[in-house]
């Protein structure tokens, strides 16, 4: 966060807390003109990565709720978040993916191309 950005959220909004991820969350001290109500947002901790944010404080965010939920027991069979892989070497690709080797399993009654005159 630089210099300017934290003098300005020091001056027009409060913290409300902090999430396990290292997020940031404010309040502005103001209602915006337009808005209606107090606007919500988050600094985030690192690179900025929307899919970090948890739901407890994803709903804070868009007013479903008027203060943050506490953080749910996370039972074993969940997994940790992991960010976006979308366009990165990580991405989920499917079988038959032109990266993944192009080569899909044949099933029942595969097609045959068409070719003109045949």
């Amino acid at each position: 966060m630089s210099f300017l950005q934290r003098l300005t959220t020091g001056l027009t909004a409060s913290k409300i807390g902090t999430d396990r991820f290292g997020n940031t969350y404010y309040e502005s001290r103001k209602s915006w003109l337009g808005y209606g109500r107090k606007r919500r947002f988050v600094l985030y901790a690192g690179e900025p990565d929307p899919t970090t944010v948890p739901p407890e404080w994803h709903c804070w965010l868009h007013h479903v709720t008027d203060a943050p939920l506490s953080e749910q027991k996370r039972y074993p069979w969940q997994r940790e978040h992991q960010r976006n892989l979308t366009g990165t070497a990580q991405a989920y690709r499917p079988p038959g993916h032109d990266y993944a080797g192009a080569r899909r399993a044949p099933t029942a009654g595969d097609y045959e191309a068409w070719t003109p005159g045949g």
